[in-house]
């Protein structure tokens, strides 16, 4: 898993438009990221790149952006397999690129999430306005959103938890690891994945303060009497996934 692109941004009166705002660009012509990137760093955007639904999505759980511009056609599905899966988890303003332009394509797009629909070729100031106006009406802290499974809620944005109703206190670091696997809910989030992304890169290959964080937050989420329920599932020698049953 490569880490995240952290292109920079442009600089001058209309790249201030973007500044401190993070998007992540997937599409896999390499012509049209390259496009992308240059239109948005001008605009002061800091700009993430993926090539695939898989990648984008290792990259969110490396590091959540603030927005995304999702290519229609990808080689391991398309741009709406993806917001469904983002909106699994994530508020965040998705744009879906195409270039096709029939009515059917973009309701399917709309009804799996996504906040706009812009067929290629597009305008570099028509594409700028659209994330613009997706922001303002996404507006500060619409991100945050609530995990629900299994008698077991995870308040992202509040930083709760809670199973049957009743609040389990966990440490920042239990919580910061829960909600990346929650994050990533039914996909398998490697060793290497959760620990930069909890502890950070120089954590990369301490496997075993993982197993521990794990062992330690499964006794608090997992109830001890009753209906015995898994909420984290291990894939031996791989790493972990967030799969409640």
């Amino acid at each position: 898993m490569s880490a995240p692109d952290r292109g920079g941004t442009g600089s001058g009166g209309a790249g201030a438009a973007g500044a401190g705002i993070r998007v992540l660009a997937v599409d896999d012509e390499l012509q049209i990221l390259r496009a992308l990137r240059l239109i948005l760093r001008s605009r002061g955007f800091e700009v993430h790149t993926a090539a695939t639904i898989e990648e984008a999505l290792d990259r969110l759980a490396l590091s959540p952006v603030d927005a995304a511009i999702v290519d229609l056609l990808l080689p391991d599905g398309d741009g709406v397999d993806l917001c469904v899966r983002v909106r699994e988890w994530s508020s965040m303003p998705i744009i879906v690129l195409s270039a096709v332009g029939e009515e059917e394509q973009k309701v399917r797009a709309l009804r799996a999430g996504a906040d706009d629909y812009v067929t290629k070729p597009f305008g570099p100031e028509e594409l700028v306005a659209r994330l613009e106006a997706v922001l303002r009406r996404a507006g500060p802290g619409q991100e945050a959103s609530v995990v629900a499974a299994a008698g077991l809620e995870i308040d992202l944005g509040a930083h709760i938890v809670r199973r049957d109703g009743e609040e389990i206190h966990l440490t920042p670091t239990e919580f910061s690891l829960l909600r990346a696997l929650a994050r990533n809910r039914g996909r398998l989030m490697t060793h290497r994945a959760l620990l930069v992304d909890v502890w950070g890169p120089e954590y990369a290959e301490d496997v075993t303060v993982l197993r521990g964080q794990i062992a330690n937050l499964r006794r608090k989420i997992e109830p001890g009497s009753g209906p015995r329920r898994h909420y984290i599932r291990t894939e031996p020698g791989i790493g972990y996934r967030f799969d409640p049953r």
